[in-house]
C-alpha cells in the first residue's frame, strides 16, 4: 500500500499547467476584476456568480485540477472522488446553471440514493436511513416502538430549524452586529444552545436512535455531542430535497461548474499558489503567486481555508481582528484518514453509503475532539459509489473509500509513521464486519492523512473543516463573508458562514452577494 504521492490527476483538458481562458470580450478589461483563490464548490461558486452580475473573474487553483476538496483521482481504472460525495440541495446547482442560461439536468445526471445511508452498529444491527416518513417509522419502530412518536417530533423540530436556520439564514451574510441581534429570536426559537445529541435524547429514549437522529454534523466537522441543535435542520433538508448521486461522480459537477465559467468567458490557472494578498492604501489589491508574479484585482474572494487565509495571506499589520493569538484559541473541527482502495470483486451488500460505527461513541468523540488523541478504534463512512455507478471501477470490481474521524494536528500524531499501521487496523476491522476476505481483493490502495489536509490543502492544523461549527463559531462568531480586517476582501467556502458541507459552500457564495459592491459602482469608482 502506498501513500497517496504522487497525487493523480484530472485526464480531463481543463488539468494543466496552462490557464484555462475561452471566450474573454473585448470589453473585459472595462469591468472590474476579481481574483478567486480556489476551486473548491465554494470558489467556483463565487466565480459564476460574480461574472453573471458583470465582473470579470480569475480563478486561481495550487493544484493541477479543479475542486479543491472535491478533487478527482484516477488510479488502475479506478475513479476516486477525493472528498464530498452526498449532494443534499440539488436546487444550489440548479441556481448555477440557470445564472448561465443552461440547465444542469442537461449536463449532470443527479441519482436519488435509497436508502440515504445505512448505519451499522458494532453488534450488527443497522438502520437504513430514508427520506420516508413511513419506513423511518418502521425502522425506527424496529429499534423501539415506543419512540415512534418521537421520531414525528423530532421532525417538526428539524423542519422549524431548517424553516429559520438554512431558508431565515444561510445565503445572508453576517455582516455586522445588528445582524447578530436580528437572528436572537430564530436562534430563541430553535434553543440553539442546546446540542444537536441533546435535542434526539429529548425525542428518542433508545441510544441507537439518538445517534442515528444526531450524526450528521459529523459530516461537517462538527461534535453531535457539541454543535448546536440548529443542525437538526439536515435531517429537513435532506427529507425535503433527498440525498442524490452525480453521476460519474462528485468531479462531473466540478467539471460541470468549470465548463460554465469558461463559457461566461473567466479564467482558471492551475498549479498557481498565491502567497501573498496585496494591500495598497488599506485595501486588498490583488495577490503574488509563487515565484513572484502580483496580478492586481479590484477584490478578492479566498475559497482557501479562511484560518489559513489571514494566518499566511494577510500580513498581521492588517489584521486587528483575525490575529495569530485569536485564530490559535479558536477550535478547530477533526481531521480526517480517507483510504481509497479498489477491489477486484465486487461486495453487493454494501450500500452505496454506510456509517459502520465502532463500540465506542461518545467516547471516541471524546479523544477526536475534546483530548485530541488518536485512538486505536473507530468509526467509520465507507463510500461505495459503484453501488450506483458501475463505471467508477473496471467491469466486475468495486471502487471505495473509508473516511475515519481522528483529531487534527495538535495531537501530536506522525503520520509518516502511523498511517500504514492505521489504514491496516482500518482493513482489519472491515473485513470482520461487512467486507469479508477484503485484505485479498485489494488491487490499488493510497491515504490521505491530516498532514496532507496541512501540506497539500494548506488547512490550518490539518482540520478537514475549517473552524468547529460550535454555537459561538457559527453566524456572525464564524469569520464574515466580508472580511473584518481589511477592505476588499471576501471569504467563502468551509471556513466561513454558513459552514462546510456542499450546502454550506454553495450558499457561502450567495452569501458574499449580498454583501459584494455592484460591478457597475466599482468600474464608476475606478474611474
Amino acid at each position: 500500500m502506498t501513500p497517496m504521492k504522487p497525487y493523480l490527476s484530472f485526464d480531463e483538458v481543463h488539468a494543466g499547467a496552462q490557464p484555462v481562458q475561452k471566450g474573454a470580450s473585448e470589453s473585459g478589461a472595462e469591468k472590474p476584476h476579481a481574483v478567486v483563490i480556489g476551486s473548491g464548490f465554494g470558489g467556483l461558486a463565487s466565480a459564476i456568480r460574480l461574472a453573471a452580475s458583470g465582473w470579470r473573474v480569475t480563478v486561481l487553483e495550487k493544484l493541477d485540477a479543479p475542486g479543491g476538496r472535491a478533487y478527482v483521482y484516477k488510479r488502475d481504472g479506478f475513479t476516486f472522488d477525493a472528498g464530498p460525495t452526498i449532494v443534499t440541495a440539488p436546487f444550489l446547482f440548479d441556481e448555477l446553471w440557470t445564472l448561465c442560461g443552461r440547465r444542469r439536468e442537461d449536463h449532470v445526471t443527479l441519482k436519488p440514493m435509497d436508502p440515504f445511508y445505512r448505519i451499522r452498529f458494532d453488534d450488527g444491527t443497522w438502520f437504513d436511513y430514508t427520506g420516508d416518513p413511513e419506513r423511518m417509522r418502521a425502522e425506527v419502530a424496529r429499534f423501539s416502538q415506543g419512540d415512534v412518536a418521537g421520531y414525528d417530533s423530532f421532525m417538526v423540530d428539524a423542519e422549524k430549524c431548517y424553516r429559520l436556520g438554512f431558508e431565515g439564514m444561510a445565503e445572508t451574510a453576517f455582516d455586522n452586529f445588528s445582524n447578530l441581534l436580528e437572528a436572537i429570536p430564530a436562534f430563541t426559537r430553535m434553543k440553539a444552545w442546546s446540542s444537536i445529541h441533546t435535542l434526539a435524547a429529548s425525542h428518542f429514549k433508545n441510544p441507537k436512535l439518538r445517534i442515528v437522529f444526531s450524526f450528521h454534523p459529523l459530516l461537517i466537522g462538527g461534535n453531535p455531542f457539541s454543535v448546536t441543535c440548529a443542525y437538526a435542520l439536515i435531517a429537513s433538508l435532506e427529507k425535503r430535497h433527498g440525498v442524490h448521486w452525480a453521476m460519474g461522480g462528485t468531479g462531473a459537477l466540478v467539471r460541470g461548474l468549470v465548463d460554465l465559467i469558461v463559457e461566461q468567458g473567466s479564467t482558471i490557472r492551475y498549479n498557481t499558489e498565491v502567497t501573498r494578498i496585496t494591500v495598497d492604501k488599506g485595501r486588498a489589491s490583488g495577490v503574488e503567486l509563487a515565484g513572484g508574479e502580483t496580478m492586481t484585482a479590484d477584490i478578492v474572494v479566498s475559497n482557501g481555508d479562511t484560518a489559513w487565509t489571514y494566518r499566511n495571506l494577510v500580513e498581521p499589520r492588517y489584521r486587528r481582528h483575525w490575529t495569530n493569538a485569536r485564530l490559535d484559541r479558536s477550535r478547530y473541527s477533526m481531521s480526517l484518514f480517507v483510504w481509497y482502495f479498489g477491489t477486484r470483486k465486487q461486495y453487493h451488500d454494501v450500500p452505496h453509503h454506510m456509517m459502520v460505527l465502532g463500540p465506542r461513541y461518545k467516547e471516541l468523540l471524546d479523544d477526536i475532539f475534546k483530548r485530541k488523541h488518536l485512538a486505536e478504534d473507530f468509526s467509520l463512512y465507507l463510500h461505495r459509489p459503484t453501488a450506483s455507478d458501475p463505471a467508477m471501477a473496471p467491469a466486475g470490481c468495486d471502487a471505495f473509500y473509508v473516511l475515519s474521524p481522528v483529531p487534527h494536528l495538535d495531537s501530536g500524531t506522525d503520520w509518516s509513521e502511523h498511517a500504514e499501521r492505521y489504514r491496516d487496523a482500518i482493513a482489519e476491522s472491515l473485513e470482520k464486519s461487512v467486507m469479508p476476505g477484503l485484505r485479498n481483493e485489494i488491487v490499488t490502495s493510497f491515504y490521505l492523512t491530516p498532514q496532507d489536509f496541512q501540506d497539500r490543502l494548506l488547512s490550518f492544523k490539518g482540520a478537514a473543516f475549517g473552524m468547529e461549527p460550535l454555537l459561538l463559531q457559527s453566524a456572525w462568531f464564524r469569520p464574515h463573508n466580508r472580511s473584518e480586517d481589511l477592505e476588499g476582501l471576501y471569504v467563502v467556502g468551509a471556513g466561513t458562514h454558513p459552514g462546510a458541507g456542499m450546502p454550506g459552500v454553495l450558499a457561502s457564495a450567495k452569501a458574499l452577494m449580498s454583501v459584494l459592491p455592484e460591478a457597475a459602482s466599482v468600474v464608476r469608482a475606478r474611474r
